[in-house]
């Protein structure tokens, strides 16, 4: 309904980020499956379907910007983040092959892979299991909405057209 509504009301889309998104942290011994489910559904399927049917709308321009999120978890591998490292790590794979897909069509697609930030997210997180996070990153800090905002208008930018298939970790955590 909602790229209905776009293309009748626009007849265009130019951009989607993709930032919805979820998180639980459990051990995987004690993981529900039903967990896994509701991760995988709301951090990668929504990303793929969101992307898909945007990457229908921008390919009849020959131009868009997907812009999707991932974690600074994902390289991190964060014990007792299996699930959500996971679901996060498929965005990314996701990600890099939408780009190769998309790119005859003028469509790039990146990824950012925020650290921690003070979101709903990190909301229920124990002081004491946020610290050793924050602490185990070359940063030493949370990352803010300006940081955040300041990766996703680089990929925007029209001077971004030739780069596609990237992921941007924050907090100076990288893809090793």
């Amino acid at each position: 309904v909602l790229f209905r509504r776009i293309r009748e009301r626009f007849d265009r889309l130019d951009t989607v980020i993709n930032n919805a998104g979820a998180a639980a942290m459990n051990h995987v011994l004690l993981t529900p499956v039903s967990t896994v489910k509701r991760l995988l559904n709301a951090n990668m399927i929504s990303t793929f379907l969101v992307s898909r049917e945007a990457a229908k709308l921008m390919r009849k321009r020959g131009f868009g910007r997907i812009v999707n999120f991932s974690s600074a978890a994902v390289p991190l591998h964060l014990s007792g983040e299996a699930a959500y490292v996971a679901s996060k790590s498929a965005v990314v794979g996701l990600s890099q092959v939408m780009a190769r897909e998309l790119v005859e069509f003028g469509i790039t697609v990146n990824v950012v892979g925020p650290g921690p930030t003070a979101t709903d997210l990190i909301r229920g997180v124990p002081d004491e299991k946020l610290e050793l996070l924050i602490g185990s990153l070359p940063l030493k800090r949370l990352s803010t909405f300006e940081d955040i905002g300041n990766v996703v208008d680089f990929f925007l930018r029209p001077e971004s057209s030739a780069i596609t298939g990237q992921v941007i970790y924050l907090g100076g955590v990288h893809n090793s």
